[in-house]
């Protein structure tokens, strides 16, 4: 069963502030896949996650760095598998190992192909609609996972961007 739910954002700094809302509710063990083409505004999402988890300083872009860690109220762990071109590598990493005690977001998911990241997991796809807007698509795949999107729906993030569209299958 999954949870879906769809927002507009007309900003970079309304993106930061979904990301804060949803870095919020996340706890130890969650798990985030964030696709998009470059530029999209993943990383600006994971800045708002961070702030939402208590990590008051910079995160930067990991295209160059596999993974970051921040520390906050829940340790956050931030790949980027944009570099990587075999499942193989990913694996390799052992991210589920690596970030048992924390959040583990990931962008460029698809790089991992479909066996090394975990089943249960947020995903939220974004798609640029104009210089400023995007549009995030969150869906969720396990029970954990589907209290965060309702929570999101019911608690507060429609006030930092537009909710278009509820769902669930």
């Amino acid at each position: 069963m999954t949870a879906d739910l769809t927002f507009v954002t007309s900003s970079a700094e309304e993106t930061r502030r979904l990301g804060d809302r949803m870095g919020e509710l996340l706890r130890e063990g969650d798990v985030l896949l964030l696709s998009g083409e470059l530029g999209a505004g993943k990383t600006v999402f994971v800045q708002g996650i961070a702030r939402g988890l208590g990590f008051d300083s910079s995160v930067s872009s990991k295209s160059f760095v596999l993974l970051g860690e921040y520390p906050g109220r829940v340790k956050l762990y931030h790949a980027d598998l944009y570099r990587l071109e075999d499942p193989d590598q990913v694996a390799q990493l052992a991210l589920d190992e690596i970030s048992s005690d924390g959040v583990l977001v990931v962008e460029w998911p698809e790089r991992a192909g479909d066996r090394v990241l975990p089943e249960e997991h947020l995903r939220v796809d974004f798609e640029v609609t104009g210089e400023n807007s995007r549009t995030l698509r969150v869906s969720a795949e396990g029970q954990r996972a589907q209290e965060v999107v309702k929570a999101m729906s019911d608690g507060g993030a429609q006030d930092s961007s537009r909710v278009v569209t509820e769902g669930g299958s």
